[in-house]
Formats: C-alpha cells, sequence, structure tokens
C-alpha cells in the first residue's frame, strides 16, 4: 500500500517543532508499505502542495496529523478549523484514497471533528499500533471494529471503538528517523526527546491523558540516554527539549535518567516541563548537575481556591517552594499562568498577577483561557471571547508589575522578527533563557542595534516563551 502522511501543523512561533507524532506512527508501519511524510509546516501554498503531491505520488491512503486546534496566543482560534477544513478539501479534489486523521489535537475532540471535516477514519490517542492495524485490515478487507480508539462512519453516524488496547511498552518502539527532517526545524539547535508517556494527573483542562492515557509508560534510562547521544551527534543539535507531559514526575524516574546522563557524560543542555508535586532538593540538584537549563512550569495560578478547582494537587505555596528550589540549586524557571479559567473571578485573575509580580521567576508566560470547544462556536464561546478581553485588559494594566513575563496575546515580549534575528545571531535553545539577560543588553542598546531604530519600553520586552513550542 502506497500511504502519504501529512504534518499538517503550519505553527512556527518562536520556533517549530519537529513532527515527533506523526514521524513515530511512520516508523512502526511494516517496510512492505511504500510511504512518504509530506510536511506542510515551511510552504508556501499548503493546499497547492498537498494536491501536487497527492497528484506525484498516488497514495492508496492519506495520514494526517492534526497538531494544534489553537494556535499558542488564542488570539483567532478559528484559524486551523478553517484550514484543516480547505486541506481536507483540496485532498477530496485530487484522491479518493480514505483519510485518516490523528494527532493531539484530533484527540481532544475526535467526534466532532469526524462530523465537522468528515475524514474517513479517526484513530484517538497513540497510534503507534492502532494505525499499522487499521492499514493491515484495509489492505486484506477484514474488519476493523476490533481497532482500539478507532472513529469511523457507519449509516451517516459517527462510531467509535472502546479504548481495551493494551498500554504501548515504549521501550519497544523504533527511534523515529530524522533522515527527512526539514533542516529549517534546526536553526534554534533543539531536538526533541521523550523519556515516558502517559500522564497520572488530573489537571481539569489538560489533553495529555486523552493522547497518551493515565499510566506512565517509562523509558529505560539507558536506551533514553541512548537515544539522546545518537541524536546529539547531528551538527545543528546544540539543546534538547524533553517532551513529557511532566518530566519530574515521578520523581524516581526523573532521577534515574538524570543519574544516568551524569554517569555518560552528557554534555548538551537540555529543557523539560516540571511539576512542584514530588520535586525535591535531591532532583533539583541531579537536574543541574545533569545539564539541566530550564524547566518549564504549568503553575497556571496564585489562588489556592483556581489550583483546586483546576484539580492541579498543589498550592501556591508548592509553586513558590518549586521556585526556591530552583533558584537554591541554579536552575532556570519559567512558570506559565492561564489566567480567566472556569469560574475564575476578575478579582483572582489580580491575585494572580499579584502572585507572580512576587514570585519573580526567571522568566514568566501569562496566557488567557480558552476552552477547545469555541473552535465551533455558539453562544458560550462568544461570552468565554467577551471574558478573555476582560482579562486582558486587566493584565494589560499591570504588566509593569511583571517585567519578565510574555503575553502573547498583547504582544508582551513576544516579537517574531525579534525571534528571526536572534536565531540568525547564533542564539539557540528555547528562548525564554535569554529574557533577563536580553533585557539587560536591551538597556545598553543592543536591542536597538538588532532592529535597527530606537527602542521603546514595548520593544525593550520584545522575547518570547511558551510551553507548547519550546521558548
Amino acid at each position: 500500500m502506497r500511504i502519504g502522511f501529512v504534518s499538517a501543523n503550519r505553527e512556527v512561533l518562536p520556533d517549530p517543532v519537529i513532527p515527533l507524532g506523526v514521524m513515530s506512527v511512520m516508523s512502526t508501519l511494516p517496510e512492505r508499505h511504500e510511504k512518504e511524510l509530506w510536511d506542510l509546516c515551511f510552504s508556501t501554498d499548503p493546499l497547492a502542495e498537498i494536491r501536487a503531491r497527492i497528484r506525484e505520488f498516488k497514495p492508496d491512503l492519506l495520514a494526517i496529523g492534526l497538531r494544534n486546534l489553537q494556535n499558542n496566543a488564542y488570539s483567532d482560534v478559528s484559524n486551523n478549523l478553517r484550514y484543516y477544513t480547505d486541506l481536507i478539501g483540496a485532498v477530496r479534489m485530487v484522491t479518493r484514497a480514505p483519510i485518516v486523521l490523528g494527532g493531539g489535537g484530533f484527540s481532544v475532540a475526535p467526534e466532532a471533528l469526524m462530523a465537522h471535516l468528515k475524514p474517513d477514519y479517526g484513530i484517538v490517542g497513540e497510534g503507534d499500533y492502532a494505525f499499522p492495524g487499521l492499514v493491515e485490515r484495509l489492505d486484506t478487507g477484514a474488519p476493523i471494529d476490533d481497532i482500539p480508539n478507532l472513529c469511523y462512519f457507519s449509516d451517516r453516524e459517527v462510531h467509535r471503538t472502546l479504548g481495551s488496547g493494551a498500554p504501548i511498552d515504549i521501550n519497544n518502539l523504533p527511534i523515529p528517523t530524522r533522515d527527512h527532517v526539514d533542516a529549517r526545524y534546526y536553526e534554534a539547535g533543539i531536538e526533541s526527546v521523550q523519556s515516558k508517556r502517559g500522564c497520572a494527573l488530573r489537571c481539569d483542562y489538560c489533553t495529555y491523558p486523552l493522547i497518551e492515557g493515565r499510566s506512565y509508560r517509562l523509558k529505560d534510562p539507558a536506551r533514553f540516554v541512548d537515544e539522546m547521544i545518537e541524536l546529539g551527534r547531528r551538527r545543528a543539535v546544540t539543546h534538547f527539549f524533553i517532551v513529557d507531559s511532566v518530566f519530574t514526575i515521578p520523581p524516581t524516574h526523573a532521577k534515574a535518567i538524570c543519574r544516568e546522563m551524569i554517569r555518560r557524560g552528557i554534555d548538551t543542555p537540555w529543557t523539560c516541563y516540571g511539576n512542584p508535586i514530588g520535586f525535591d532538593a535531591d532532583l533539583a540538584q541531579l537536574m543541574n548537575d545533569a545539564g539541566c537549563a530550564g524547566i518549564e512550569v504549568g503553575s497556571d495560578s496564585g489562588s489556592d481556591r483556581v489550583l483546586k478547582n483546576l484539580h492541579k494537587g498543589f498550592t501556591a505555596a508548592s509553586i513558590q517552594n518549586f521556585h526556591a528550589l530552583c533558584a537554591a540549586k541554579g536552575l532556570k524557571d519559567c512558570h506559565t499562568f492561564i489566567l480567566g479559567t472556569q469560574g475564575e473571578t476578575l478579582d483572582e485573575v489580580r491575585a494572580t498577577l499579584r502572585f507572580v509580580a512576587d514570585l519573580n521567576p526567571y522568566a514568566c508566560i501569562l496566557s488567557v483561557w480558552n476552552d477547545d470547544n469555541d473552535i465551533f462556536g455558539g453562544k458560550a464561546a462568544e461570552e468565554r471571547a467577551q471574558f478573555r478581553k476582560k482579562v486582558l485588559e486587566v493584565i494589560s494594566a499591570s504588566q509593569d508589575l511583571f517585567p519578565y513575563s510574555v503575553v502573547q496575546e498583547l504582544g508582551i515580549l513576544f516579537d517574531p522578527l525579534f525571534f528571526r534575528l536572534l536565531r540568525r545571531r547564533g542564539v539557540r535553545g528555547p528562548l525564554w533563557q535569554y529574557i533577563r539577560n536580553a533585557g539587560l543588553s536591551f538597556k545598553g542598546g543592543s536591542h536597538d542595534e538588532i532592529m535597527g531604530h530606537r527602542s521603546t519600553d514595548r520593544h525593550r520586552r520584545d522575547v518570547g516563551t511558551g510551553r507548547d513550542v519550546h521558548y
């Protein structure tokens, strides 16, 4: 069977992220199938490109990965849905080959996306085994109703099979090849690696359990470091990002990974996602000794009531303790706060902003809550949009309290042109790690030199950061 794999993601701010999910699924497909990867991230005309690729390759099946439903700034949540609608329309113009959707974005709202986009099939969550199973049955004409978490149409209605498949042992999965990865992904020097799948936390809004499940599947520390060493031989790789939902949980595994890095002499800096739960001085020290360049933390709120509503499992005091441990052990910390969540008041938003000012982490990202289902519109979506405007007004009025915080929606510390210029000058790794140094240099005039004009206070803050795309 001839299969075209499409990485549809086009988010490039502040840096593009290699399509690790699509490549992982692609690597598990038996070699007897002919396959190509079509990455639309850098395409100037993705619809024309996909039609041209299909005409040339003549696939029997199309596998399209939907990485995100929203853009990272939450500034126009309908853009991606329109884009995916147009993309599938372009595919239908030139082929009758079945379309399979998958990826993190699809797994958030599979039934709704099936009904709206009308692909032939959809796979919820991990596709490493489910997709090859679907291909085998389509190739042989066997029934498909035993494939776990498969969506399909029957009598014009969306059906979804139960998720009863055995957990995937990621130690048995092949390392996705990077042979066909566009070189532009490595302009930031960042390579993505994964030490586990799954997340047992219960954060109210988080999609990781939908995508990877709630049971942790841990990669053997020696195998993980072997992968780092192999990928680190690429000349372009100067930084690793560990893409686990949370690297620091469970702490025993994180500590074992760090000890293996130290034993093997890993000298490439790396960054990860962390969490206050179970984070202690021993882990902070091991991470520092192993070359950790920074930790991104989903702190979300400075209000204990809001944290409880979000089922975060920790308190505001836990966030303060996490920051203190990082500062004591020389680790840079970047905290993400999501403001205006369900049931949160404007007074609680103001309280969180005061908390951020008092916490004074190395860097911070302030985002405004957006429900994924808002992409489908409706009265509730309109009401939430109006509340988001009020939250942004509160942030804008208070921004001088947190000079090292990024607010993408307001353009604070978020300048795409400046991102590109920093990269051209050799800055590598997540950009949030340079916020404080860049802020000092701006006052000395280097920002004027880069941008070619006199800086204003707004311009002096233009360095970005964010969770999803490894700033």
